[in-house]
């Protein structure tokens, strides 16, 4: 029997050929990296050119370098954490109104600024909110990435909620929710889980939109290590923004795994692990003779073969009929 349900077990032929190629493609890979530093070598890059690292030159420290790195990483770190709960809220409200306003002239407004907000380059945000409101450097980074990543986290979330089957609205309007009710309570949060993966990776593309902070003054990561290629010299240019993407994709990874963890729990939490059965039937009194009878004290449980460990003293079981009852008569 085959051990999926898409495709067959690979067979010894198949086998040799997987293998093969996973032979080649790495030999290419390493011949490939192997040329690469090559190249750097005859370029000269592996020359004294690294010891601003820890060895810098004029009069400088190593621990200068590496604090002033961090000093850049930290405000980068600050503006996407300010910009970034922000542009989720922003987002999910406009979504939320797009998906449950009951009049054109609430969802339209918002479609419309969404659409607007998203065409809008992030750079020209923070043009704005520096030469027109006169802002400060970290607040104009700030509104720039709250404005454009709130449009996308808008779109992304009316996406996932137009996914959803219709039946999960028509099921809240039928017990009489209204439709915004039924976005926030039953829609809103499959949309989430769904489109949980779209919204991380815009975190991610928030993150690094901070770099163009250094255009308007702000001191982050990037601008950091251009003021240090500016001080040290042209020659520190290579070290200098090869750490600064090691650490970009570091941070990255970081987010990308906490939201593999958090979409995880998410997924454990709603297959309903340690969380105790429904109780099947009626909870109330039910009716002896049908529909209007008199009810029964011993309530849903009585007479249930499964369920009726937990009847009254005072019940009598219902009979149960099982197969050949009727040839003993």
């Amino acid at each position: 029997m085959s051990g999926s349900v898409l495709y067959d077990a690979p067979g010894p032929r198949a086998k040799r050929l997987d293998k093969t190629l996973n032979w080649v493609f790495s030999l290419g890979f390493v011949l490939g990296g192997a040329y690469l530093v090559y190249a750097f070598y005859q370029r000269g890059i592996f020359d004294d050119r690294w010891t601003v690292l820890w060895d810098p030159p004029k009069n400088q420290s190593a621990g200068d370098v590496w604090l002033s790195l961090a000093k850049g990483l930290g405000n980068t770190l600050r503006a996407a954490a300010i910009a970034a709960p922000i542009a989720l809220v922003i987002g999910g409200g406009v979504a939320i109104l797009r998906r449950g306003a009951r009049t054109r002239m609430l969802s339209g407004p918002a479609a419309v600024v969404t659409e607007l907000a998203r065409g809008l380059p992030v750079l020209m945000l923070m043009f704005l909110a520096k030469l027109v409101f006169g802002w400060s450097p970290l607040w104009s980074v700030v509104f720039g990435l709250v404005i454009y990543n709130a449009a996308v986290v808008a779109e992304i979330l009316r996406a996932g909620l137009a996914a959803l089957p219709k039946g999960q609205r028509e099921a809240g309007l039928s017990i009489g929710l209204s439709t915004m009710r039924t976005t926030l309570l039953i829609e809103l949060p499959q949309g989430v889980r769904i489109m949980l993966p779209a919204l991380v990776s815009q975190i991610v593309v928030l993150l690094k939109d901070t770099s163009l902070g250094y255009i308007v003054a702000y001191p982050e990561l990037l601008r950091t290590i251009k003021n240090n290629r500016d001080y040290f010299g042209d020659k520190y240019l290579i070290p200098l923004f090869l750490v600064g993407a090691v650490i970009y994709i570091l941070i990255n990874m970081a987010v990308s795994r906490l939201a593999t963890y958090v979409e995880r729990r998410l997924r454990e939490g709603g297959s309903g692990r340690g969380v105790e059965p429904p109780e099947i039937g009626p909870t109330g009194p039910i009716p002896q003779s049908g529909i209007g009878g008199p009810a029964r004290e011993e309530g849903a449980h009585a007479g249930d073969p499964l369920f009726g460990a937990g009847r009254p003293a005072s019940s009598t079981q219902v009979p149960v009929r099982r197969p050949g009852d009727h040839e003993r008569h």
